[in-house]
């Protein structure tokens, strides 16, 4: 199975629209209490199969974060981390790690049915138009996938050291910062007009507070239920 992740590779990043020194840290660490819904999901596994090696490795209690092939059913799980979105063929390798996996295959994962649903479509509709083009359908990776399946929406806490856009539910003024922006891939495939278009729109109404008016409950909200899911399939 052949993937294009983001660790230590190429991925689909537009490398020529990032500043230089900007990257996902210190913006991508994982969050815990995502960690423990990931752990949860491989409940009961030994070895687990990390296709793309992302942050949350530690929510498994052993795995192997490379991408050649295996034996039939020679790991009682398999993960892949908000990574699927940059496969070049999303259901031959969900397909193969069901192949190589005898128990739970776990994706986390955005569902892009519900991308737009974020606040941030008013501002930089041109992001989240990407990403949501970008992620595959629940139904699509279901389908590779096979076996019975769940699909479990991930509470978004408040404080989310994980920075993709969403982790700024209640915290708009992150997005205003580059870097942080920068850390989510989507942001390096508009172009300067358009990131401008969002700064200036986004600081106009945090200045007048209209952003506050309409979307001012989410500063205090613990959780925020978004995009963000596991998708898990049983044989």
């Amino acid at each position: 199975m052949k993937a294009r992740t983001q660790d230590g590779g190429a991925g689909d990043v537009d490398i020529d629209h990032i500043p230089v020194g900007a990257g996902p840290a210190p913006h991508r660490r994982p969050d815990g209490r995502i960690a423990r819904f990931i752990a949860e999901a491989l409940a009961g596994t030994k070895t687990v199969l990390n296709v793309g090696a992302g942050s949350y490795e530690s929510a498994a209690r052993a795995a192997t974060a490379v991408d050649l092939p295996f034996g039939d059913d020679e790991f009682d799980g398999a993960m892949t981390l908000f990574g699927v979105h940059q496969w070049s063929d999303v259901t031959a390798g969900l397909r193969e790690m069901r192949r190589v996996t005898s128990g739970p295959v776990v994706v986390l994962t955005c569902d892009p049915k519900l991308v737009r649903d974020f606040w941030l479509y008013e501002y930089a509709p041109e992001v989240l138009d990407i990403e949501a083009r970008r992620y595959p359908s629940i139904e699509e990776m279901a389908g590779a996938l096979g076996g019975t399946g769940t699909v479990q929406t991930v509470p978004i806490p408040l404080d989310c050291t994980d920075g993709f856009n969403e982790a700024y539910y209640g915290r708009p003024e992150m997005l205003l910062d580059p870097a942080a922006r920068q850390a989510c891939s989507a942001w390096s495939f508009i172009d300067d007009g358009a990131r401008e278009r969002f700064d200036g729109r986004l600081r106009h109404d945090l200045r007048s507070g209209a952003w506050d008016e309409r979307f001012g409950h989410l500063r205090t909200q613990e959780t925020y239920g978004g995009s963000l899911v596991i998708v898990r399939a049983a044989p």
